[in-house]
């Protein structure tokens, strides 16, 4: 019996090595290895426009893309832009399936435990939408209401957080989800970026909707895995030189029509 105990006690042992050895390590990354690489491997959102699209090529397209872009340009290396979702943005840059994620991720002290964050590069603002005919002009009268949101946002947060017990959250896999689930009645009303409530707006009988009430204004950092300082510094730098100079500005302007917001 001892045997038997000690024979699956290796067994498992060697299972579970191998497991983690398909899993890996978190390796060192350093802009050094990103040079030599050529590449450097982005998350982006291409669901979230006017931050993050495709255009008529399905190329990634949007502010995120062109930071991105930006940002391998002055790296001096390829930009690899890799699709990523709201829920898998976070499991793809811990998993190393990217090197960073210029995706949209709003700075909240919950990611902060998970990823390094940078200064931030843009803003959102984040609402409550609905039908201009429906009496919402605050958190409180959410109760008995469909409230839809794209899981794991900021916008789910957001909600999760002031909406009273009795109201119905439903979430869905992105904006665009929850865009439709309004649109078709579904909910009553959505938490989402003024850039994803100008689509609807442009989509339904002008005075179909509204902003109700403003959830929150939200900063979006570039996020890094933790412990790369050398990387960390080097994004910062990016960022800092590029509003200086008035070129992320520039790129907010095209994709947004208004001046990227003062961000602390």
């Amino acid at each position: 019996m001892t045997r038997l105990l000690q024979r699956r006690t290796v067994a498992t042992a060697l299972a579970l090595g191998t497991v983690l050895a398909a899993i890996g390590p978190a390796h060192a990354q350093t802009v050094a290895d990103i040079k030599k690489k050529g590449e450097i491997s982005i998350g982006m959102l291409v669901d979230f426009p006017p931050y993050g699209t495709t255009n008529a090529q399905n190329q990634p397209d949007g502010y995120d893309a062109d930071v991105a872009r930006l940002l391998a340009q002055d790296l001096g290396v390829k930009a690899d832009i890799v699709p990523v979702t709201g829920p898998n943005r976070i499991p793809f840059l811990l998993t190393n399936k990217v090197d960073l994620l210029v995706a949209s991720l709003a700075i909240t002290p919950e990611r902060a435990k998970q990823v390094t964050f940078s200064q931030p590069y843009a803003a959102a603002t984040i609402v409550l939408y609905g039908r201009k005919a429906d009496p919402i002009r605050s958190a409180a009268d959410l109760k008995g209401k469909r409230v839809g949101v794209a899981r794991a946002s900021t916008q789910d947060i957001a909600v999760t957080k002031s909406a009273p017990e009795g109201t119905e959250i439903r979430r869905f896999d992105d904006d665009a989800s929850a865009m439709q689930a309004l649109l078709s009645g579904q909910v009553d009303a959505i938490g989402c970026s003024v850039t994803v409530a100008a689509q609807i707006a442009r989509r339904a009988p002008a005075g179909t909707y509204e902003n109700k009430f403003t959830l929150v204004q939200q900063a979006m950092g570039i996020a890094m895995r933790p412990g790369h300082a050398d990387l960390e510094k080097a994004v910062n730098d990016f960022i800092t030189r590029r509003k200086a100079d008035g070129e992320l500005n520039k790129l907010y302007r095209k994709w947004l029509e208004t001046d990227l917001p003062a961000l602390q």
